[in-house]
């Protein structure tokens, strides 16, 4: 009896090649994006009236 597998070809540097591997069976993780948690950090760090004294290549400076 043939098994069915999804064959999908693959390209690498042009060249096209099919992977002979099965999918790991993994479990799948669902990625939250906390838009706050964002937000408050760009706005902790614009917020700063901080200067950073800053050095590239033995000339000092701020921003």
């Amino acid at each position: 009896m043939l098994s069915h597998r999804n064959m999908t070809t693959l390209t690498y540097r042009g060249k096209n090649y099919v992977q002979n591997k099965e999918a790991a069976k993994k479990q799948l993780v669902e990625l939250t994006y906390r838009r706050n948690v964002y937000t408050n950090r760009m706005d902790d760090a614009s917020s700063s009236n901080e200067k950073a004294e800053l050095n590239y290549r033995g000339v000092n400076y701020t921003k």
